[in-house]
């Protein structure tokens, strides 16, 4: 009897392992609908959560290290039609908000920025000369202003697509990314090059994650009635509110992004998502010296059918990064969809139009 017992048990753990595989395998293709199952980018991301979260793994990190780090623009959302989300926010304050009185300079900035978004050929200091910019034209502006403005823009069509708004603009593949890794303890942090109070806004009912986890570009904020007193020698009172002012703090790209990351986490990332040589710096800080097993994800955009890829392009990037020690995401052989069936590519873009002053 006790023979018997032994072989049944024996043909059940053979019989489990056998069909283990492809359980783990139907799991994984419902957490990740809308991926390529055979990517070697999402194959290497599941065996690396799997790995970190078995705490009889030596690679075990505790949730409390579980730090995943994404930019925003080109990594989690759209960047290409024809150009960064921020970017469109800023021509539209300049050329069409009649709340305001933009001057001369301001205006010409904001015909630049139109003007050249098409065919991307912005001075090579555009990222500091728009944030400068930027801190000016929203000055004043308190924070739920600021976020009511964002928010109406949000509900525009997005260019250079049908079935979208500019709300809607996030990668869903992307997107199950973020949840498979909070469902698996990990806390997901937004280091975004973008406006800190843009991507808090932007990311409403898409993304599960708090204002605290997102850091951005920054601008000083002050009380509506503190003037040029200094924030030690004021009191904030019962007829004030905060207002944004045109002193920039940080553009966060870069090397920026990794002192953004030590002063508001306190903890080296284990995973870091990016898109850009904007991201490099935050992806070596993540593999770099890490006392826990860490990896970096750049994606590349070269799906030119879904979205405003460059095949040509995105191969140089790939080499580069693969090259640096990232795993590569791509747009074309990895996702199966970019913003969802219902959303198509028009080939078009009525940016011009809808910018004219």
């Amino acid at each position: 009897m006790k023979k018997l017992t032994a072989v049944v048990m024996a043909l059940m753990m053979i019989t489990m392992m056998l069909f283990a595989v492809p359980v783990l395998a139907e799991e994984s293709e419902e957490l990740f609908a809308e991926w390529n199952p055979e990517a070697p980018a999402l194959k290497a991301l599941i065996e690396y959560v799997e790995t970190v979260t078995n705490e009889e793994s030596p690679d075990y990190i505790p949730p409390v290290d579980r730090i995943a780090v994404f930019d925003m623009d080109g990594t989690l959302c759209a960047e290409l039609n024809p150009t960064y989300l921020e970017y469109y926010l800023l021509a539209w304050r300049i050329l069409k908000d009649r709340s305001w009185q933009p001057d001369e300079e301001m205006l010409e900035f904001g015909r630049m920025l139109r003007d050249h978004a098409l065919d991307g050929s912005f001075p090579e200091d555009m990222p500091m000369q728009h944030a400068l910019h930027a801190a000016k034209a929203y000055s004043g502006m308190t924070l739920s202003e600021f976020a009511d403005f964002v928010t109406n823009c949000l509900v525009r069509d997005a260019d250079g697509f049908e079935g979208m708004t500019y709300a809607n603009t996030f990668y869903v593949p992307m997107i199950e990314v973020v949840e498979y890794l909070q469902d698996n303890d990990f806390k997901v942090f937004i280091c975004s090059g973008s406006d800190r109070f843009i991507c808090r806004t932007f990311i409403e009912g898409i993304l599960d994650i708090p204002y605290e986890q997102i850091i951005g570009m920054d601008v000083a904020v002050e009380a509506v009635n503190q003037g040029d007193t200094d924030g030690l020698d004021y009191v904030f009172t019962s007829d004030d509110c905060i207002v944004r002012t045109d002193n920039l703090l940080i553009k966060n790209l870069k090397m920026n992004k990794v002192l953004q990351i030590v002063r508001e986490i306190g903890r080296q990332p284990v995973l870091s998502f990016g898109n850009s040589s904007g991201d490099v710096s935050m992806h070596n800080y993540t593999i770099y010296n890490n006392g826990y097993k860490s990896a970096a994800f750049m994606l590349i955009a070269d799906n030119e059918e879904q979205d405003y890829g460059n095949t040509e392009k995105a191969q140089k990037l790939r080499e580069k990064w693969e090259a640096n020690g990232y795993y590569v995401i791509s747009m074309k052989d990895d996702f199966r969809t970019i913003y969802g069936e219902e959303v198509s590519k028009t080939g078009t873009f009525h940016w011009l139009e809808d910018l004219a002053d």
